[in-house]
């Protein structure tokens, strides 16, 4: 999955999230606030590789294999939620009032297209 498609995920799980948030705010004792966790789960099913482990490997063969296999995707689904945490942190710590969090993270969602399949170049709001 390009990283772009990653950013565009975290940003609707967060966006998910954020709603789920208000909700409960606004009644805390909802029964119907969804609070199951299919979209991370659907996330991890599509970005994580699948991994065929010959019979014959070792534990160190093991190792060796998931952490090259795994940890592409890994850190793919860590720069999306920290780029996404950085940018909200920039504008909560600037003081913005005019600027919500979900104004935001559609914005992230938008420039993500830009980032292509290496990541982003320019985060700046």
């Amino acid at each position: 999955m390009e990283q772009s498609e990653v950013v565009k995920r975290v940003v609707g799980i967060l966006t998910e999230a954020g709603e789920m948030r208000r909700l409960l705010e606004e009644n805390p004792d909802r029964e119907d606030a969804d609070t199951d966790s299919t979209v991370v789960t659907a996330l991890l099913n599509e970005t994580m590789p699948r991994i065929a482990i010959p019979e014959d490997a070792t534990v160190e063969d093991v190792v060796v294999v998931v952490g090259r296999e795994v940890g592409g995707a890994v850190e793919q689904l860590v720069g999306a939620f920290t780029l996404a945490f950085a940018m909200l942190a920039q504008v909560h710590d600037s003081g913005q009032t005019d600027v919500t969090s979900a104004d935001v993270l559609q914005d992230l969602a938008l420039r993500a297209e830009q980032f292509g399949a290496e990541g982003p170049d320019d985060t700046e709001i």
